[in-house]
């Protein structure tokens, strides 16, 4: 519903003589009128954010540690603006202004208000805040009638709402006709009073746990194609926000005691966005292919324009240059953005791929050089600027926190807003880039064999020592992250299968990726863009896959169902099997002692329930080469039991289930942590 913002006005309150009753009380609260009334109490605010999904407005509570920030913050007496971080310092909060700013991704600021009286219809599923000015004459009247202790008092105001004040626990808000359209959805409504509350106490409303200050692991996140990332169509940042509250959920249940003890804080997960750069002004390619697009099927043809030709784009050298670009410098922002805001983080940082999203980091991490290579970062910011003549612009960059390392991720664009005239600005640009490619090249036949260099050709050279054919990446200059990220992990990948087709038949057990040592590939059974790794590394031994463990400690039911059965399916054929053998000995004389023994009842039994986790354990300890530092690299999730019955209908959605996976956001978890020398606890059931 929707509340007029109204202007500060003198109301007029007056006592009302036998008013007319509700038409129906089941949803009022009724008070004993005989009971002795309590004292005024100056209500407790709580401050809420507005949030807009298509044409439907819902208000969400702060959770209470942010309320109580923001509702000090007003009280500072200040007449600058006030700026406060909520949300786990993701988004910032103008006080005054009372408008809520994201910090690491563009959207648009949202509404913040300070809420102290709610109201619902009889059509509404929550209670929505009045504006702070409407609470505020509400909330005069009401400490009028608990003072002077007269009640059923009518407040109309100028724009025709009326509030009755029955008693402390039944106050009702009543429309005018006149407001019809935006008061109501239908004419049979516009009679129904409004159920009116006081306090957030009195709201059905679920408050959210505030978030750990402290930051152990940072995670940065990589979409697939298209602009959405799930079927209803959201955003990476509503989906990386989903995976960021499984893994709150997951820590609260799995790391209590570590948690409470003060050992484990939380892992922010942060969205890296590269579609928007693909398809903006800049590249103007969204308007080349709607010149050639035909005029037919137009959604279907939208759709494929939108998300399915990313995968053409990568394979373009153009377009591939952009995508990688942006994935490393909007890798790199974030990761310079985070550290200014948590200047006592010091924990490591991993990376997460989504789809093709998983592609283009196995890409620049393969093309990734070691620390001892970046021979640019040597040298200090003022010695470099001296070295160009250009000292007198030392103290303008270091005012914004340049070093070297930064000073190499930035843009024209960015150096210019610093007020550096153009000549100096191409000398600094020309000097990182001219710098950064000496550190590039290889030297001699050794490194020529082990680093990926531009070739004349579209693909890059075959780096001979760890891939039998070339891996046919397309030729453009891979960017440098600003940090060794410690684990790759994969989901839904389709990097096995890219590999395949670049040529790529088996990949040498020695290698890793340069500055990254571990890597996961994580995928659901049912997914049909994932491909596994292992089989590239290890091709004479047939690997299952991991199996990852239900979040709750134990398979899915209908798979340990599904296992028994064959367990009893084949104890049933080696018994016959059995039978049969012992027949044929006593039938041809043979010795017993030259047959295998047949194990009957129990023991089979026992030996056969033990048989799969002794294979799984065994199949763990099989070493796969070193790009996981020796361990397993292909986990597999359990499907659902609904999923079980018809997984070519649940194929789409087995690509995109991973942001809501719990079983994914514990397995990152616990790989994270385990670094850190921290169990989890399976909690009880």
């Amino acid at each position: 519903m929707y509340i007029k913002k109204l202007d500060r006005v003198d109301l007029q309150a007056s006592p009302v003589v036998d008013e007319a009753s509700p038409s129906s009380t089941s949803s009022f609260e009724m008070l004993d009128m005989d009971s002795v009334p309590a004292p005024y109490q100056e209500v407790q605010p709580h401050w809420f954010f507005c949030r807009r999904a298509d044409e439907n407005t819902s208000w969400l509570p702060f959770s209470r540690e942010d309320s109580d920030k923001l509702e000090n913050a007003c009280h500072t007496g200040s007449k600058e603006e006030v700026v406060v971080a909520v949300d786990g310092d993701r988004y910032d909060v103008h006080v005054k202004e009372r408008k809520r700013y994201a910090v690491y991704w563009d959207q648009a600021p949202t509404e913040v208000r300070r809420c102290t009286w709610f109201y619902k219809g009889d059509k509404d599923t929550r209670f929505m805040p009045y504006p702070e000015d409407f609470s505020q004459s509400l909330e005069e009247a009401y400490e009028i009638a608990v003072t002077l202790d007269e009640w059923k008092r009518k407040l109309e105001f100028p724009t025709g709402e009326t509030v009755i004040l029955h008693n402390p626990k039944l106050i009702m808000q009543y429309q005018p006709l006149g407001l019809q359209d935006e008061w109501v959805s239908s004419p049979s409504e516009q009679t129904r009073p409004r159920t009116v509350k006081r306090g957030v106490e009195n709201i059905s409303v679920e408050i959210p746990d505030g978030e750990p200050e402290k930051v152990d692991h940072l995670v940065f996140m990589v979409h697939g194609i298209g602009p959405a990332c799930d079927l209803r169509f959201r955003s990476i940042i509503q989906c990386v926000n989903d995976f960021r509250s499984a893994s709150l959920s997951l820590l609260a249940s799995h790391y209590k005691r570590a948690q409470q003890d003060g050992q484990v804080g939380r892992v922010e997960f942060l969205p890296v966005n590269w579609h928007s750069a693909l398809h903006g002004d800049a590249t103007g390619v969204d308007e080349d292919i709607q010149r050639i697009t035909l005029p037919s099927i137009s959604r279907l043809r939208h759709f494929t324009n939108d998300t399915l030709l990313d995968l053409f784009f990568y394979n373009s050298p153009t377009y591939c240059q952009t995508i990688v670009d942006t994935v490393s410098s909007e890798i790199n922002r974030l990761h310079v953005l985070f550290k200014q805001r948590h200047p006592k983080f010091n924990g490591a940082v991993s990376v997460v791929g989504h789809s093709l999203g998983s592609l283009i980091l196995f890409d620049l991490l393969t093309n990734q050089r070691t620390g001892s290579e970046n021979r640019i970062y040597c040298d200090t910011l003022e010695q470099t600027l001296t070295r160009l003549g250009l000292q007198q612009y030392l103290d303008t960059l270091q005012a914004e926190n340049l070093d070297l390392e930064s000073l190499a991720l930035c843009h024209d664009s960015e150096l210019k807003d610093l007020g550096i005239p153009l000549g100096p600005r191409k000398k600094i640009l020309n000097y990182v880039r001219r710098s950064d490619h000496d550190v590039n090249q290889p030297s001699g036949q050794a490194a020529q064999q082990s680093q990926f260099h531009r070739a004349q050709s579209v693909t890059s050279a075959v780096d001979y020592e760890y891939f039998d054919v070339g891996i046919g990446q397309v030729s453009i200059d891979y960017p440098q992250l600003a940090f060794h990220p410690q684990t790759f992990f994969a989901f839904g990948s389709p990097i096995g299968m890219f590999l395949t087709v670049r040529g790529l038949k088996h990949i040498d057990p020695n290698y890793t990726f340069p500055t990254c040592k571990s890597f996961y590939n994580i995928y659901h059974p049912y997914d049909p863009v994932a491909y596994r790794i292992e089989p590239m590394i290890v091709s004479e031994v047939d690997l299952e896959p991991m199996l990852i463990p239900h979040h709750k400690g134990r398979k899915r039911m209908h798979l340990e169902l599904k296992d028994s059965l064959t367990r009893m399916s084949m104890d049933l054929k080696n018994n016959v099997l059995g039978s049969l053998r012992t027949a044929w000995q006593s039938f041809a004389r043979l010795p017993v002692a030259a047959l295998p023994p047949v194990e009957e009842g129990g023991a089979a039994m026992e030996r056969k329930l033990e048989e799969p986790q002794a294979e799984q354990t065994e199949q763990a300890e099989i070493k796969v080469g070193m790009l996981n530092g020796g361990r397993r690299i292909d986990y597999v999730l359990q499907e659902k039991p609904i999923e079980s019955f018809n997984e070519y209908l649940f194929a789409i959605q087995s690509h995109l289930c991973y942001w809501e996976s719990e079983d994914t956001a514990l397995l990152l978890l616990k790989e994270i942590y385990d670094k850190l020398g921290v169990a989890f606890e399976q909690p009880q059931q």
